[in-house]
């Protein structure tokens, strides 16, 4: 790592190291989640689940471009070794994607310039200046937080070594809810196994926290009359725009997180 001049450097997940290691995860073990982030939901899927943590291991200007983590779950990064430099952007109702990111109508795929690099010299001093912008360097010892729906951008400043977990908290279950539910084509990492990743999820918490399901049930019905909400208000302000002009077409993204 220390004589590397990729203009990419190698970026290493290892998502098997706490059996490889004979590491345990608990409050007297090898290492205990960050109590501060809650019980994690997802974990009533048991070994259903999709890999969900990682052991990150990248030299000096490694690092990952702009994306949200997956299934609309949160996330949290601790630095073992080395720095980490991350800009974010809070999901905000009627915000385009980050400076020099875009995505498809459907948000199922995201283009941003081939290397961190690129966009660092393209696109930095923009996101900076752009409203919700958030930066910050996390060194060793600290935990950065990820919530869900965040756009986020990480680069490592030296060879870093860290450990990162994807997890469902209270206060998101919904919008975990609605995304499994009305993207499936967009849910990753079940396996084939797994017919319906939304109706396993439900089962499970039926069985475990039904009370907090009907809860989430009801912020997922929300979150999606807040779209369809905003759907029709959108059409319904176009067409009146147009009302007696012949022949038009439009497009647009219903961003994912446009309800309050």
């Amino acid at each position: 790592m220390q004589n590397n001049t990729d203009e990419s450097p190698l970026y290493l997940f290892d998502h098997s190291f706490v059996s490889k290691m004979s590491l345990t995860i608990s409050q007297t073990g090898s290492y205990n989640p960050p109590s501060c982030f809650g019980h994690d939901i997802f974990s009533v899927l048991g070994p259903k689940r999709p890999d969900h943590r990682w052991l990150i291991i990248g030299p000096e200007r490694s690092g990952s471009t702009f994306h949200k983590d997956p299934n609309a779950t949160s996330a949290w990064n601790a630095v073992i070794r080395g720095a980490k430099y991350w800009i974010m952007f809070p999901p905000r109702p009627n915000d385009p994607p980050p400076p020099g990111v875009f995505v498809s109508e459907d948000q199922s795929e995201v283009t941003s310039p081939l290397s961190i690099a690129e966009w660092l010299l393209g696109f930095h001093a923009q996101a900076r200046k752009t409203q919700g912008c958030m930066e910050g360097i996390c060194r060793e010892g600290e935990v950065l937080h990820v919530p869900s729906g965040w756009w986020h951008l990480v680069i490592n400043l030296e060879e870093s070594i860290a450990v990162t977990q994807n997890f469902v908290p209270e206060a998101h279950l919904g919008r975990v809810l609605d995304f499994l539910k009305n993207k499936p084509e967009q849910v990753s990492g079940f396996g084939k196994d797994v017919g319906s990743p939304y109706d396993l999820f439900v089962e499970k918490m039926e069985e475990t926290y039904p009370d907090l399901l009907e809860k989430g049930i009801r912020d997922m019905e929300r979150i999606y009359a807040g779209k369809k909400r905003k759907w029709e208000e959108l059409v319904n302000g176009y067409e009146a725009q147009n009302e007696g002009k012949a022949g038009f077409s439009f497009g647009f993204a219903v961003q994912d997180d446009d309800v309050p």
